[in-house]
């Protein structure tokens, strides 16, 4: 009877962890938005902005 080969078992094993860590770190990659573009809201907003009334800019912030 043949005696198992346990470096090759062994090496098997890293090569599954390498891949799924690689493919870990890609999903990752993936699915972070860019920092570029802001987030937006479900009415369209970035967060922070509101609506307001027509017409009229931001509120200015008063100073103390």
């Amino acid at each position: 009877m043949a005696k198992p080969n346990y470096q090759y078992e062994k090496r098997q094993r890293e090569l599954a962890k390498k891949a799924k860590k690689a493919e870990k770190a890609a999903r990752k990659s993936t699915d972070k938005p860019d920092d570029d573009t802001p987030e937006l809201l479900a009415d369209g907003l970035t967060p922070g902005e509101s609506l307001g009334e027509p017409g009229v800019g931001p509120a200015a912030e008063p100073t103390a």
